[in-house]
């Protein structure tokens, strides 16, 4: 379901397979366990006295970077997805609280929650000869979550783009995306747009900031999402 690697300070987590990442239990918990092991690697480097700057890519093999809920699972229960959502909230709480600069390095698709999930890094790279940005909802007749406003309010800077993306439902190109200001940059294939985020990562570990001040800054910028999700969360609990 998914890879963890660490090349010295930068982290590369990984969906594997060639199938959509859908969002549903079983990926959520294997991406959160790696989030996971990624906050605890970079702690015990802390203790032990090594460097504390770390950065963490996230990406995904084949043609999707998500497709989103796996709407298929739960669609036999109102309870199952209720526990996606849940799950989607905590995998979301933990990079808003993880010591270091994230990055999604989008090389497929990226639709509904998995567009949500791309967004809840600090940066989005995405390459540009494939795969789009796409907030679904509105065609698959689904009224978007409360708390996915409240995270499209705080990485989408104007009010139109806003509009446009969650009223529209456009599927954004990488070009479309970059000038619409929602990720960082574009790059012409799946290999380039992962060194460019690897790139990224070694500008942004070569900062040597303190981790969780790093967050502590984040957690603040990001309040009202920590808010609306219901994580109770702190600086000393990093």
């Amino acid at each position: 379901m998914c890879s963890l690697q660490r090349r010295g300070n930068i982290f590369l987590l990984t969906l594997t397979g060639s199938g959509e990442h859908r969002l549903n239990l079983n990926l959520l918990d294997a991406i959160q366990s790696s989030v996971r092991q990624v906050r605890s690697e970079a702690e015990s480097a802390v203790v032990a006295g090594k460097s504390a700057s770390f950065a963490l890519i996230t990406t995904a093999e084949g043609k999707f970077f998500s497709n989103g809920y796996d709407i298929d699972w739960a669609k036999t229960s109102m309870d199952k997805m209720i526990l996606m959502d849940d799950k989607l909230k905590s995998v979301v709480s933990d990079l808003i609280t993880l010591p270091m600069p994230t990055i999604a390095a989008v090389t497929g698709h990226a639709s509904a929650a998995g567009f949500l999930l791309a967004m809840s890094h600090d940066y989005i790279l995405m390459r540009r000869d494939r795969g789009f940005l796409y907030m679904s909802e509105l065609d698959i007749r689904r009224v978007i979550p409360s708390w996915f406003t409240v995270l499209v309010k705080s990485k989408i800077g104007a009010a139109s783009v806003r509009r446009d993306v969650v009223l529209k439902a456009p599927k954004l190109t990488a070009d479309e995306a970059l000038e619409m200001g929602i990720i960082e940059s574009a790059h012409d294939g799946a290999a380039e747009t992962v060194a460019a985020a690897v790139k990224l990562a070694e500008d942004l570990v070569a900062r040597k900031w303190d981790g969780h001040i790093y967050a502590g800054n984040r957690m603040e910028l990001l309040s009202e999402v920590l808010n609306v999700i219901g994580a109770r969360c702190s600086v000393a609990k990093l």
